[in-house]
């Protein structure tokens, strides 16, 4: 890959928003080249400019957005030199784009055919009179089912996952030499993820173009790059080969990515955190641009710009002491030595809740008299238990009912059967003043902390909303000593409690929801995806912060996710959810290293690993998640499960109850720690299971 030609080169590039002395420059001084063939992954948290320099190569940078110096050369050809007429050629020609949320990319009021179609007759005329035979190509190619159906279907008709691989068809419909995706998998789950950059790897191996893969997930750059690119404050400040780049980076703030990181090493650890955050892109640096942040910075960051440095072949890095060794790191993946808490598994109590039989089952309603003709089964059947202190993982696809379950709790959603316990005492008869009472002690913390805050409120009056409908406000001036409190107890200054949400980072709207949900002292905190939306600098600061307040407070968590990193770090138990059911549950160790069910297995073969080398071949998991509404018959999952028996298809299996405490649905459960493992499903080696069932 290193002798191809450079089919894209860039230099000095800066990009101003804005006149004058206020002017924005979110891209400032960008250096890359990309070779034919090659992915060359950037790398950063949000803010960096990673998206802004993409934009500025398509040329479709904001309103008042403007391309300030520098040039951009495509295959001999310079860009910003070229009128628009004949840029449009370009854009969606020779390169495409793939942009990180396809719902709202794509028109909800046209068919995904119309779509491709708008693209196919832009870039290849001789197929313009009729496209609809392109567009199914084009569909098929990127692996979407039943082509000649999906093309005249509209766009909330499909999956996360099959609206992606809409995206990627629309980009490629004119052959691009370069294809650029900015976060492509951010908001799916790790197995369609999974799915996702194995196309992208066997479309640009079939082609030979070249992939700019805009990202935040250290895993994704080790799954599917060449060359990475580490962007901070609008420049980039270290590109190397990733292979070299995973043995050793060298600017401290790569560094401290790869400690932000979680996994089960650090598990009893603190995380690695980057103090402060990235600067604004008004501001004006007469130093190193990250010496703020930085546990090297020494006297030259402050006053003297670093130039790149050449530390080896093809490793270059933006740093005064690039070619010093760091003393405050053993490598990329060192650990914080600093211990989270004395036990890292704390001692299994009483159950602070229990959920026996779940069920949440919601109306399909047809017809003028809206009768009844079915049934949506969220959740079918659910049985789980967590002590206090102690943190439950619920991990599976979107659409399992996970969510469904943290709301069943709460009684958000009234359950159609079954019973929660909390404390020994039922929710089940409870309604009214006896209901919102009990709700004190159970709280939820939302993926999205924006779209459950009220914008027009200051943040003193959202973490009040609790206490106020409890009737544990008190006078004003404690009320506001309480708030403060809190604040002070997530890691937010009392300045916070009269600003409003859209005047904090992600990550600190986040600590508030966190303060909200303290406010009344809860025994169970149900959090949902609190962390996948961050980047991994914040994530490790709010799992630090779940963890300290889980240590001081025994607070017991049901951690709803699709993130095994975050799993294998913060939790004792984990259970696998699948179309409403709980497949495998057990301790997290076990359930982690050695999968009973091929469920669990196909999890985390698919979950990225941030590890040099790790271009593997794997056998993804097929197919989407059936509805719940119409579940198939026998095991529900043997419709996807690459070693299916005839007995899978018959019944559904019984729960295996193992001496270990694991529990599982599978009627093969032991053959599948037979097999190699990780990176492939091997073949099951022994008959069903007959152990003690439950």
């Amino acid at each position: 890959m290193s002798d191809s030609p450079i089919l894209l080169r860039v230099r000095g590039l800066c990009v101003a928003i804005g006149e004058g002395e206020d002017a924005v420059r979110p891209v400032d001084g960008v250096d890359m080249e990309i070779r034919r063939g090659e992915t060359f992954a950037l790398l950063g948290e949000s803010g960096c400019g990673k998206s802004m320099t993409a934009l500025a190569l398509m040329r479709l940078l904001p309103p008042g957005g403007r391309i300030q110096s520098g040039e951009i050369l495509l295959d001999g050809v310079s860009l910003p030199d070229l009128i628009e007429r004949d840029m449009r050629r370009e854009r969606g020609g020779r390169i495409g784009m793939i942009f990180q949320e396809p719902m709202t990319s794509l028109n909800p009021v046209m068919t995904i055919g119309e779509q491709i179609a708008e693209a196919v007759r832009l870039h290849e005329p001789e197929q313009a009179r009729n496209p609809r035979l392109r567009v199914i190509e084009l569909l098929r190619s990127v692996g979407l089912p039943d082509p000649e159906r999906r093309t005249d279907e509209y766009p909330h008709q499909l999956s996360g996952g099959m609206k992606q691989r809409v995206m990627i068809a629309i980009a490629l419909a004119g052959r691009p030499s370069l294809l650029i995706a900015d976060e492509p998998t951010t908001a799916l789950d790790v197995t369609i993820q999974a799915q996702v950059l194995d196309l992208l790897k066997g479309l640009q191996r079939q082609t030979g173009m070249s992939v700019l893969l805009i990202t935040h997930d250290l895993g994704v750059v080790a799954e599917a790059a060449d060359r990475v690119g580490v962007m901070y404050a609008g420049q980039i400040v270290e590109t190397a080969d990733c292979g070299e780049f995973f043995r050793d980076a060298r600017h401290p703030y790569s560094r401290k990515l790869f400690q932000s990181l979680p996994e089960s090493r650090k598990r009893g650890r603190r995380l690695a955190v980057i103090k402060g955050s990235v600067p604004s892109p008004r501001r004006r640096f007469d130093g190193c641009r990250f010496a703020d942040r930085c546990d090297r910075a020494g006297e030259p960051c402050q006053g003297q710009v670093p130039l790149c440095t050449l530390v080896a072949m093809r490793h270059a890095v933006r740093c005064h002491f690039a070619e010093e060794p760091d003393l405050s790191a053993t490598g990329p993946g060192s650990i914080d030595p600093t211990p989270a808490d004395a036990g890292r598994n704390p001692p299994v109590q009483a159950p602070l809740i229990e959920i026996k039989g779940l069920r949440v089952h919601f109306p399909i309603r047809a017809g003028l008299l809206r009768r009844t003709v079915g049934q949506v089964r969220a959740v079918d059947g659910v049985e789980l238990s967590l002590a206090a202190g102690r943190t439950l993982a619920l991990v599976g696809e979107s659409g399992c009912g996970k969510t469904t379950v943290g709301k069943a709790i709460l009684r958000l959603i009234r359950p159609t059967a079954g019973e929660v316990l909390l404390q020994g005492e039922s929710l089940a008869g409870l309604s009214g003043a006896a209901l919102r009472k009990r709700r004190a002690d159970m709280q939820i913390v939302f993926q999205d902390p924006y779209s459950s805050m009220n914008p027009r409120m200051p943040v003193a009056d959202i973490v009040a909303e609790g206490l106020r409908a409890q009737g544990k406000a008190g006078k004003p001036d404690q009320l506001r000593a309480r708030i403060a409190q809190l604040l002070q107890q997530v890691g937010l200054p009392e300045e916070a409690l009269d600003r409003f949400p859209h005047e904090f980072s992600g990550g600190q709207r986040q600590r508030i929801a966190i303060a909200r949900a303290l406010a009344l002292d809860p025994k169970l905190i149900i959090c949902d995806e609190p962390t996948s939306a961050l980047d991994v600098s914040v994530q490790a600061q709010i799992l630090n912060l779940l963890k300290d307040l889980q240590q001081q407070l025994g607070i017991g968590y049901l951690f709803i996710t699709h993130n095994i990193a975050v799993v294998s770090y913060l939790a004792q138990e984990v259970a696998v959810m699948y179309l409403g059911r709980i497949v495998e549950c057990g301790p997290v160790e076990a359930v982690l290293e050695t999968p009973l069910h091929p469920y669990s297995r196909a999890l985390l073969d698919s979950a990225p690993i941030a590890e040099a080398n790790r271009h593997v071949e794997r056998q993804p998991l097929q197919g989407d998640m059936p509805s719940p509404s119409a579940p198939p018959p026998g095991c529900h999952f043997h419709p996807r499960c690459p070693k299916a028996q005839p007995l899978c298809r018959e019944t559904y299996p019984k729960e295996s109850l193992l001496e270990s405490g694991r529990r599982v649905s599978c009627h093969f459960p032991l053959g599948l720690v037979l097999d190699s493992w990780p990176g492939r499903v091997g073949m099951y080696s022994c008959p069903p299971f007959r152990g003690r069932t439950g």
